[in-house]
């Protein structure tokens, strides 16, 4: 694979950046260009597919403890602006860029990708073949790497590499959800929805109250009578990143709420989350899903739905297909795994993807009229 590689009229500007190196587990040295914030950075690396909504990307905190590869050629190239965010926060803990721009052409925007990883402490490399990487990944799968723009000693990057831990059995949601309880929608709204956030994008929530639902929030760890006691009309358990067989608080907690038979939406984590309290093992994917482009069929209605996916950990297909008590809704159409589930004795359903769809297609956003609809 080739170390280096250039994609820029302006040469002269090229030459006086800060050198950035990418060291991954498997030994692969990657030497870039310095952007974003001086420093080094750790985690797993993976790859988002999408040619958009790169800040939408950045702010999802189901990316949390991962250095993403941004596969599109040119990123940062319309800006960003405060309204583009899905959190509060950058939550990737690096990126890795063929193009990465510093300058922007959206009278929208205001300020550059440049500003704005400085502003929040994002350490990147560009000048990557990210195309080469891409595939490189998918052939190993991913593993853990680090970027630096202040350390060139490949010994000492090996040696920061040494320490971080591996995904497989890493906790995370936690570290993102929200630390105090919140509301949005009309509090006289008929339909009350309890959710638990495990790192919840900002527009799951818009497609909630925007459908007439009155939500509150809650900090992951919250227990299931401090739930209860909002006297939600149904549950909804968020996307969020890390491990989700580690969490066996979460797991008694959607227990409990099963036993209410009232409505249960689950999304990403959400969907793992209910395949765990139903005695059904999750498993750490190759490289994982990630982009705006991935074909899921709908068993029920037989339509193709193009979906918007970030998740590195899934659902075991055959003990899914082995339990009678529950119904797969949906299949991814790339590699057959497991998509979409419902209970047949519940009132509760779940999905891998985003339906969301932040950025992406909005295809599946009928799964929050689908919620809606169960607790009316």
């Amino acid at each position: 694979m080739a170390t280096n590689y250039f994609l820029c009229n302006n040469f002269e500007n090229m030459n006086q950046q800060k050198q950035a190196i990418l060291l991954l587990a498997d030994g692969t040295t990657l030497t870039g260009k310095a952007f974003g914030k001086i420093g080094t950075s750790t985690g797993e690396i993976c790859f988002n597919t999408g040619m958009t909504g790169y800040q939408e990307v950045f702010t999802d905190p189901s990316y949390y403890g991962q250095i993403l590869i941004m596969n599109a050629v040119h990123v940062g190239n319309y800006g960003v602006k405060p309204e583009d965010v899905e959190s509060n926060s950058v939550k990737v803990k690096g990126v890795i860029g063929c193009n990465l721009e510093e300058r922007y052409s959206r009278k929208l925007s205001d300020k550059s990708l440049q500003e704005y990883f400085e502003e929040q402490n994002v350490v990147a490399i560009d000048r990557v073949d990210t195309r080469a990487l891409v595939s490189h990944v998918r052939n190993f799968g991913a593993m853990n790497c680090v970027i630096s723009s202040e350390i060139t000693d490949i010994h000492e990057l090996q040696n920061v590499l040494n320490l971080v831990p591996d995904m497989n059995g890493l906790e995370l949601a936690s570290q993102v959800s929200t630390t105090e309880e919140y509301t949005l929608g009309n509090p006289a709204s008929a339909c009350r929805v309890a959710v638990l956030d495990f790192g919840i994008k900002k527009n799951i929530l818009n497609c909630l109250v925007d459908r007439g639902a009155y939500v509150k929030v809650f900090p992951a760890k919250t227990n299931f009578e401090t739930l209860e006691a909002f006297e939600p009309h149904g549950y909804f358990i968020s996307n969020g990143p890390g491990d989700p067989s580690p969490m066996a608080y979460a797991v008694q907690t959607v227990k409990n709420i099963l036993n209410t038979n009232k409505p249960f939406f689950g999304i990403c984590l959400g969907h793992q989350l209910l395949a765990l309290a139903n005695d059904i093992p999750t498993f750490k994917m190759h490289h994982g899903h990630r982009g705006l482009n991935h074909p899921v069929k709908n068993i029920i209605t037989g339509k193709c739905e193009i979906t918007t996916q970030n998740h590195g950990f899934g659902v075991q297909p055959d003990a899914v297909k082995a339990n009678p008590n529950i119904e797969i809704t949906h299949v991814n159409l790339n590699d057959n795994s497991i998509e979409g589930i419902r209970l047949k004795n519940k009132k509760a359903f779940s999905v891998q993807y985003h339906p969301e769809a932040t950025p992406g297609p909005h295809d599946s956003r009928y799964l929050f009229d689908d919620f809606i609809g169960m607790m009316q």
